[in-house]
Parts: C-alpha cells; structure tokens; sequence
C-alpha cells in the first residue's frame, strides 16, 4: 500500500537547522510532484515548498524563501527538506504530500518545535 513516512523532526534552537526526509513505499514516486506542508498549532495548513517530479524545478513560500531547500532522490525515493536558521513561526507539524495522476497521498507528519 501506499506510504509516506516523515522524519527527523525535533525540538531546536531558534537559529539551527533541522532536515527532515520523507520515505515513499507503494506508489512510482519519480512519477509524482512533491510537497512540504506544515500546520502551526491554531492554525490552517500552510504551503512550504515543491518540488517537480524530476527536481528540475522547486518552489519556496516566502515566509520560507532562502532559508529552507526541498530536494529529492528518486533513486532512493525519498523527499528531503532542509531547514536552516530556524525560527519559533516555523514550529508546526510537517507532512509530506505527493500529487499526480489524479491522486493526493499524506504523510502522518513530523514535529518541528523551535524554542530556546
């Protein structure tokens, strides 16, 4: 079955990094355009990032732009997210979501706190 497993979320210091991976099972991952999405308690679910199906091409939110970088190994197939000079905003849960051909799968999601 399908399966998208997040990790490598924590607790870090307003200004670290954290990188977080994504392991996708079931499905032809290569195939499938990739997402970071992550809700802050309280609130919506927010965009953070995209990528395309051969990494060719990446997409940022601003409130992320510069800070944070998607990548993906399609051999390993598996979604990364690094994040850098972290900030308290960007403590949320963060899911994994891949989209193509009709379908939308979600991972369970990864913590990410940010606090001294």
């Amino acid at each position: 079955q399908v399966q998208l497993v997040e990790s490598g979320g924590g607790l870090v210091q307003p200004g670290g990094s954290l990188r977080l991976s994504c392991a996708a099972s079931g499905f032809t991952f290569s195939s499938y355009y990739m997402s970071w999405v992550r809700q802050a308690p309280g609130n919506g679910l927010e965009w953070v990032s995209s990528i395309y199906r051969d990494g060719s091409n990446t997409y940022y939110a601003d409130s992320v732009k510069g800070r944070f970088t998607i990548s993906r190994d399609n051999a390993k197939n598996t979604l990364y997210l690094q994040m850098n000079s972290l900030e308290s905003e960007d403590t949320a849960v963060y899911y994994c979501r891949a989209a193509g051909w009709g379908y939308e799968y979600w991972g369970q999601g990864t913590q990410v706190t940010v606090s001294s």
